[in-house]
């Protein structure tokens, strides 16, 4: 496939001046993050990603054709240093466990430019990051982070560190950012870009505000910048010999008793609040046992054989039981085929996370079980008046009395759901011949494939 005629590749980098010292990588990189190829590959990424529109409202769908008008002079803007990125639109999303975060959302004009300038730093950051970062890196995932803190769990290193960084993308001081990004990058027009990202603002109800500091979520750039900044403080890690794995800002430090843990907690705290200049929530970081410990929404427990399995975090079975609660919903009305195709969709998304890696169904069994109840809910409270609920209990096979006696109860609709006489009405086979896959029968499934 050839790429659009206004990905075409104008100027080049400039060699640097005779006598000068030679930056790391400084020739090459600024025609690397514009060729064709390259931002070729931003934009499919751009579009795949979709995503909201930023403060001037164009849209992933409408990028492509104003970019065969428009890149030519976006691109000599670029390479004379006059381009000016759009300020970021704020937006706040809850946080599962309360609260709200600030995303900051790029325009998508930004969003291709810092893909691309992505695209081409990854090669030149990740080979040198610690092999125990794992969070938005190629061919790393929160699952192999799940399995590193296992190994260490089984070694003995039962304690954890759990390290909360206050606000992390909030409070990075560019100037402590860009020196790290200049340590490996030389490409001066590159780095003043970078840097012209970072202080781009936010727009808030119209009105731009300044950054001074942070690097907002949400942008293609952000996760590669985190990973440069903390890449440090993997590397005093590694120094002092630690078993620890970290996704991004989130961090677990392994060790052998609590003592140990909290003479850890107090030394990293200082390191990182002189040496990196950000803050750490006191508050929130602990020193807890691995079976009250929690990585990427997973936990561990002791097999009676000594081996240790991996279970879900109690938290993220509260807000899959929540999500439940919302496609269940009495008062949401719709068809039971729809209904079960949503439930669907969810179950496999969730299962794809946690399925594979937790060792036992046991909570999905439980989980099952409610999820079926609340379906038999809904069907009882679709049959509406005494006679529907008499006929559909005799089509169903419910004795002549004991249907009669059932359909004309007093008992609300929850309790009814639970009794034996809607059980044996709407059994398991019921709701697998209506299509639902249920939590634990995925489990199975994804074991099998295994």
């Amino acid at each position: 496939m050839n790429p659009p005629d206004f990905l075409v590749e104008r100027g080049g980098h400039p060699a640097p001046a005779e006598g000068e010292a030679q930056p790391v990588r400084a020739v090459g990189l600024w025609g690397e993050a514009f060729s064709r190829e390259n931002l070729m590959r931003a934009l499919q990424r751009v579009e795949r990603n979709r995503g909201a529109p930023g403060v001037d409202g164009m849209t992933t769908e409408e990028l492509r054709p104003w970019l065969r008008e428009h890149w030519p002079g976006i691109r000599r803007a670029l390479d004379e240093g006059t381009y000016r990125p759009a300020p970021v639109r704020r937006v706040m999303i809850p946080k599962p466990g309360g609260g709200e975060r600030e995303l900051g959302v790029p325009t998508v004009l930004d969003r291709l430019i810092q893909q691309a300038i992505a695209q081409a730093l990854v090669p030149v950051f990740d080979p040198r990051f610690s092999e125990r970062s794992f969070g938005f890196r190629p061919g790393r995932s929160a699952h192999q982070a799940v399995k590193t803190a296992q190994g260490y769990v089984a070694e003995g290193y039962e304690w954890v560190v759990d390290l909360d960084l206050e606000r992390f993308f909030d409070r990075v001081q560019h100037d402590v950012l860009m020196w790290r990004v200049a340590r490996r990058v030389g490409d001066r027009r590159l780095l003043r870009l970078i840097r012209r990202y970072l202080e781009a603002g936010i727009m808030v109800n119209g009105v731009k505000q300044s950054s001074p500091e942070g690097t907002p979520q949400g942008s293609p750039l952000s996760p590669l910048l985190a990973n440069i900044m903390l890449d440090d403080l993997d590397r005093e890690l590694e120094r002092r010999g630690h078993r620890f794995v970290r996704y991004a800002d989130d961090l677990r430090v392994h060790v052998k008793s609590q003592r140990a843990g909290e003479r850890v907690l107090s030394g990293l705290t200082e390191f990182i609040e002189k040496r990196l200049k950000l803050r750490v929530n006191r508050e929130k970081s602990s020193v807890r046992h691995a079976s009250q410990a929690t990585v990427l929404g997973f936990g561990f427990f002791y097999r009676q054989n000594g081996e240790v399995g991996i279970r879900v975090d109690p938290k993220a079975l509260e807000r899959m039981g929540q999500r439940i609660r919302d496609l269940t919903g009495r008062s949401w009305r719709i068809a039971m085929g729809e209904r079960i195709e949503a439930l669907n969709q969810f179950i496999a998304g969730w299962c794809a996370y946690f399925a594979t890696l937790i060792s036992a169904p046991t909570d999905l069994v439980k989980v099952d079980r409610w999820l079926r109840r609340r379906l038999r809910q809904v069907r009882w409270k679709e049959w509406k008046l005494p006679k529907g609920r008499y006929r559909n209990l005799r089509v169903r096979g419910i004795p002549l009395r004991e249907a009669h006696q059932w359909a004309y109860s007093t008992k609300g609709p929850w309790r009814m759901a639970g009794s034996p006489v809607l059980a044996r009405a709407l059994p398991n086979v019921y709701w697998d011949a209506q299509g639902l896959i249920g939590f634990a029968a995925h489990w199975h499934r994804l074991r099998r494939a295994w």
